[in-house]
């Protein structure tokens, strides 16, 4: 009787973790063909001209991979890769990333990294700059619709602070283009230096 429920017990563990193994598989398969190039066969990226994607929010990642794939955030990279995948397939990869732990960081500049911290927690009442915290965290870990910014490249969060002032990143601009219009080049550099550091 007890092996009869302990291999019951079994099959239905198996099965319940049947569709979990097929959406890894299935997002392993399409990140070894469109997505390790650039952002890692783990989510972290090389270059720090692409994001790093291990640990960020799968609501989030998904949110951005369906912006691509309909044409509400510009890019011709990501629309060409984000352009047939299928609601199943972008929460497959968006769960796969997810769930990778973050690396551990270098800090920058520790200088540039306590100015930046500085704006990130309390922002500059001088220039009207609100803290960054408010919105995404005192760790930077971000929310299920706001990213995870902690150990982010640096060089990435520049651009895209500077395409949010510019209204070049066409989605999520409305909020953001407020504060990033209202940051120096100096804060900029100094922010994205303060959270690259952050794990």
């Amino acid at each position: 009787m007890k092996e009869r429920l302990m291999a019951a017990t079994a099959m239905v563990l198996a099965l319940a973790s049947a569709p979990a193994i097929a959406a890894d598989r299935q997002a392993a398969s399409i990140i070894e063909g469109r997505c390790a190039l650039c952002h890692g066969p783990e989510g972290e990226s090389a270059s720090a001209i692409y994001p790093r994607l291990a640990a960020q929010h799968a609501e989030y990642i998904a949110k951005q991979l369906k912006d691509f794939r309909d044409g509400r955030r510009k890019s011709d990279a990501m629309a060409e890769m984000a352009a047939d995948l299928t609601d199943g397939e972008i929460a497959a990869l968006a769960t796969f990333f997810a769930g990778k732990p973050p690396k551990s960081r270098r800090p920058g500049d520790a200088d540039l990294a306590g100015v930046g911290k500085y704006i990130y927690i309390k922002g500059n009442q001088y220039s009207g700059v609100p803290a960054c915290a408010t919105c995404h965290g005192p760790a930077a870990h971000g929310t299920t619709q706001l990213p995870r910014l902690a150990g982010q490249h640096p060089a990435y969060l520049q651009t895209q602070l500077k395409e949010f002032n510019k209204r070049a990143r066409t989605n999520d601009n409305a909020v953001m283009h407020t504060v990033a219009s209202k940051l120096t080049e100096l804060e900029v550099v100094a922010v994205s230096v303060y959270l690259g550091g952050l794990e």
